[in-house]
């Protein structure tokens, strides 16, 4: 039975992602460390010892199958796709075998670039129209995959 798993460290769509699992009858789990404090009703939350990437492990050793995970950490998307899952980022964007090659490139190209002293741009402020984004594209992600 298909879930969603939430990488709920930093994630601005919690709340979106518990309403669309709601709708379509789907647990909804929240995963994150310690520093972090979440209490939905009805939504199960594990909580992880703080740790570098504690709670991706956490996620994918709680993966099943057929979950969705929820997450803007392009690593663990890469490791979701290669247990034959699936992921989207907070931003609506599904991760696909075609796409995760060019995204993790383009983060190592960014690391470097930080690591040589040269400071990036960050996220713009995020706007609610992303959030309507998201929703859209997660129910047409669940709608493919219950179909399948």
């Amino acid at each position: 039975i298909m879930r969603i798993l939430i990488d709920a460290d930093g994630c601005p769509v919690i709340k979106e992602s518990i309403k669309i699992a709601k709708k379509f009858g789907l647990e909804a789990v929240i995963f994150c460390d310690t520093s972090h404090y979440f209490d939905e009703e009805n939504v199960r939350t594990v909580f992880i010892s703080k740790g570098v990437d504690a709670v991706d492990f956490a996620i994918l050793n709680n993966l099943d199958k057929e979950d969705i995970v929820v997450t803007q950490d392009y690593g663990l998307a890469s490791l979701v796709l290669s247990k034959n899952s699936y992921a989207i980022n907070q931003n609506g964007m599904i991760y696909t075998k075609e796409n995760i090659d060019e995204l993790l490139y383009s983060r190592y190209i960014s690391k470097k670039i930080r690591n040589g002293g040269v400071r990036l741009k960050g996220p713009k402020k995020r706007e609610k129209s992303q959030n309507y984004i998201f929703e859209e594209s997660l129910k047409k992600l669940i709608l493919e995959k219950i179909e399948k």
